[in-house]
């Protein structure tokens, strides 16, 4: 089993910045050899893909959010982040981390509780 817990969200004004992080624990997998995702899902909307980084730190992004949002991680701390700048009004969502794989990286087969993001105009 994989435990993964955000923190980081709150309140912040359109323009404001934000880090989110997820801290991963448990014997499941090993953190430094699995794929890290970053999803959201806003009220009355279909969950979403924000970004991931590879086992490698290679990452992808959404394009609503490319330019605007950093993923990295730090595998000495088994904990993956999401740096948020510019943030806008619909960028408010709960946000979840989620972890993969490293055989199956797109696969997300253990999920956090999620921190919510409240971004005000």
């Amino acid at each position: 089993q994989v435990q993964l817990v955000e923190s980081g969200g709150g309140l912040v004004q359109a323009g404001g910045s934000l880090r989110l992080s997820c801290a991963a624990s448990g014997r499941g997998r090993t953190f430094s050899s699995s794929a890290m995702g970053w999803f959201r899902q806003a009220p009355g909307k279909e969950r979403e893909f924000v970004a991931a980084i590879d086992w490698i730190g290679g990452t992808l992004y959404a394009d609503s959010v490319k330019g605007r949002f950093t993923i990295s991680r730090d595998n000495a701390h088994n904990t993956v982040y999401l740096q948020m700048n510019s943030l806008k009004p619909e960028d408010t969502a709960l946000y979840y981390c989620a972890s993969a794989p490293v055989y199956a990286p797109a696969q997300y087969d253990y999920w956090g509780q999620g921190t919510q993001v409240t971004v005000s105009s």
